[in-house]
């Protein structure tokens, strides 16, 4: 497999020179050279199959043979070591839940995946490698914990100050090692522009061999589409489930649909947005149109210029009409995301993220129009890792994990939204 940039087809890699840059110098994206058609077989028999051996035949011709099977079934292995269950809300609601993993997030499948790569590539040279990430919630927790006391990999992850929550500045912060924290003074955006121009750079690519652990990542963005195959597999209705994917920067719900148009059988794909909502504005005008980010509730959407969007376009050949046929956007405001979180912990005994809240109230808003069909949306984070207790009025279990996090200590270093000051950084630390 090969891939190009989304800015030129003439650069081209490999999935490890793809997964080592992490973003061509032009400042596209990496997008593979073709979209695999899986077997009739591998769908028919996915019910007799073990995680393992699903993630394997949907990766495997990503990779290539820049990584052997043995190895890669291993890294497989160890990136998807925990459940991910489907499990109903309503008679034709349910929820696919992705936050069992190590920082209780959905994150952590992409964020396992690429450290085991980006080791294996970097042990194979003896190189160090530093990972840049910029961060609105979770990205930066399940990045620090997959990457920790990975050898020859630095990471230093960028987050917006204040609007992260406690938990998850905490899981990003308290580890140490080979894992550095910088609080930024601004928003995600700005997080994300510096990252970006960081990488091209000269100054800092001739010292410094840089790479991202965001979803711009190949590594980080091809294995979410495991999970839609998880819950495929657990699917139990004759027709193909609606499925509303709560969307920020676009990495999760693009594997989605790349997964659907490799022969995953979906009925439609709902981008559940907040107000953040660039992609619900093009799907209803055809115009694109980036904005400043607001805060909101669902922290980890607030991304007003959404890096993956431009991969989906890519699949449709930037046809506009051709993508509406498989994906709507709907845009959820904070008050309805509260007022979802209340009534489906009130009448269903189910208690949602705010993230998750989102992806609910859009597919019950699509289900209204479409009452044959039924759908799951995905609970992307666990509601603990953000502030639930205020809007519902009651105490919410910490996991162990939580529990131990709050004890530890956070170090970070305070920056001004600047590249400048990433530069300098980045070559004196």
């Amino acid at each position: 497999m090969q891939y190009y940039s989304t800015n030129n087809r003439t650069i081209t890699a490999d999935f490890r020179k793809a997964t080592l840059e992490g973003q061509p110098a032009n400042k596209g994206l990496y997008f593979p050279s073709f979209i695999p058609t899986l077997p009739k077989h591998f769908l028919e028999n996915l019910s007799g199959l073990s995680k393992t051996e699903i993630a394997f035949e949907v990766i495997e011709p990503y990779v290539g043979d820049t990584i052997d099977e043995a190895s890669l079934r291993n890294i497989i292995d160890e990136t998807v070591n925990f459940p991910f269950p489907l499990v109903p809300i309503t008679e034709n609601i349910s929820t696919l839940e992705l936050f069992h993993g190590p920082t209780l997030a959905f994150k952590d499948v992409g964020a396992r995946f690429m450290s085991r790569c980006l080791g294996y590539f970097s042990g194979e040279e003896k190189r160090k490698t530093t990972v840049l990430v910029a961060t609105s919630g979770d990205t930066g927790g399940a990045v620090a914990h997959a990457f920790h006391g990975i050898e020859n990999v630095d990471v230093v992850i960028l987050y917006p100050s204040g609007k992260v929550s406690d938990i998850q500045e905490r899981q990003l912060t308290t580890l140490g090692q080979n894992i550095s924290a910088l609080e930024i003074d601004g928003s995600f955006d700005d997080c994300q522009r510096m990252v970006k121009e960081a990488f091209v750079d000269e100054q800092l690519n001739k010292h410094l061999r840089l790479t991202s652990a965001n979803s711009i990542n190949v590594a980080r963005w091809l294995p979410q589409q495991f999970y839609y195959f998880y819950a495929y597999q657990q699917w139990q209705e004759e027709q193909p489930p609606v499925v509303a994917v709560p969307s920020g920067n676009f990495g999760n719900i693009c594997a989605g649909i790349l997964a659907h148009l490799s022969g995953l059988p979906v009925k439609h794909f709902i981008a559940a947005c907040n107000v953040n909502d660039v992609v619900s504005g093009y799907l209803a005008n055809g115009k694109l149109e980036t904005k400043t980010s607001v805060p909101t509730v669902s922290n980890a959407m607030d991304v007003g210029a959404p890096s993956n969007f431009v991969r989906i376009l890519q699949m449709f050949n930037n046809e506009y009409l051709s993508l509406k046929k498989v994906l709507t956007s709907y845009t959820i405001s904070d008050e309805e995301t509260i007022e979802t979180i209340r009534d489906v912990k009130a009448q269903h005994n189910y208690l949602l993220d705010p993230h998750g809240a989102v992806g609910y109230a859009a597919l019950v808003r699509y289900l209204q129009n479409n009452r044959s069909s039924r759908g799951y949306f995905l609970e992307t984070a666990h509601p603990v890792k953000f502030d639930i207790e205020k809007l519902i009025g009651e105490k919410v279990a910490l996991p162990d994990a939580v529990g131990q996090l709050m004890t530890k200590q956070k170090r970070n270093v305070k920056m001004k939204g600047e590249t400048e000051a990433l530069k300098e950084f980045l070559l004196t630390s």
